[in-house]
């Protein structure tokens, strides 16, 4: 990809010591300017490693969630002037390799939001994602197609690519600080007017990756059908919500969860 904007990768990190190495090596270099690993309280070896291999780094005092990094990563990579910023999961899920496709779809102009589907093309059940884990997929999926008035193949990738105006407009410190920030994300980004483009996307399901538990999945699942609900309520003007508002909280405008880089 040849393009004057500046991509920024962002890394938000969980215990991903093993896969981190595996993620970064795979990594186009010539595409990327800069990346930027957030740990949110690791225990293992994830630091030491992203030390090694020169990351940019910042530290969580402890766990605060999936959402509240992602919410470091964006910050800190619009304030290094990111123009296109990627999240790649460091646990080696989903293919490094596509990145300068991703970044691309964003630098063409078409697209504000690029997502990696697991499902379009070969789909994610030839990865190994577990049949429960994928039939609640579409289901969800389906829901939200109907209730955002959109249409993607899934709204739950973890591979994502924004650009600079997307994570500069959205309310996104009204979002939750667990995993349904995945979700509230885009349909954030749906309500604000933003174009949303796939790409196919292999992803891997072994030991080392990063994964939910059913307990947890219960609880995403349905804070993707409050996500939905909220979003309809809110166009349909039977309630206001602030994270459907241009007044919204938007990213720093509350204090992050971290310590000096690590």
């Amino acid at each position: 990809m040849h393009t004057s904007e500046k991509v920024v990768v962002v890394m938000p990190a969980y215990n991903a010591g093993r896969t981190l190495r595996l993620t970064y090596e795979e990594l186009p270099k010539d595409t990327v300017s800069l990346v930027i690993l957030v740990d949110d309280g690791s225990t293992d070896g994830t630091l030491e490693v992203a030390r090694q291999l020169g990351l940019e780094i910042f530290v969580h005092n402890r766990n605060y969630g999936y959402g509240a990094n992602q919410k470091t990563c964006y910050a800190e990579a619009l304030r290094r002037g990111a123009d296109v910023i990627v999240m790649l999961h460091p646990d080696y899920q989903y293919s490094p390799r596509l990145l300068p496709a991703m970044a691309a779809m964003i630098a063409s102009g078409h697209f504000d939001v690029a997502l990696g589907s697991r499902v379009l093309g070969e789909g994610a059940l030839a990865g190994g994602m577990p049949i429960w884990k994928y039939a609640a997929n579409r289901v969800l999926t389906a829901v939200e197609n109907v209730l955002l008035r959109y249409k993607l193949s899934e709204y739950h990738t973890g591979y994502r690519a924004f650009s600079r105006r997307v994570l500069e407009t959205l309310p996104l410190e009204e979002n939750d600080d667990d995993f349904v920030f995945d979700n509230q994300i885009l349909a954030q980004a749906i309500w604000f007017g933003f174009h949303i483009g796939e790409i196919s996307c292999p992803a891997r399901y072994f030991a080392e990756a990063s994964s939910i538990g059913f307990h947890r999945s219960v609880k995403y699942g349905l804070g993707v059908l409050g996500t939905a609900l909220e979003y309809r309520a809110a166009r349909l003007g039977l309630r206001k919500s602030p994270r459907f508002s241009e007044t919204g909280r938007k990213l720093g405008e509350v204090g992050a969860p971290q310590l000096p880089p690590g």
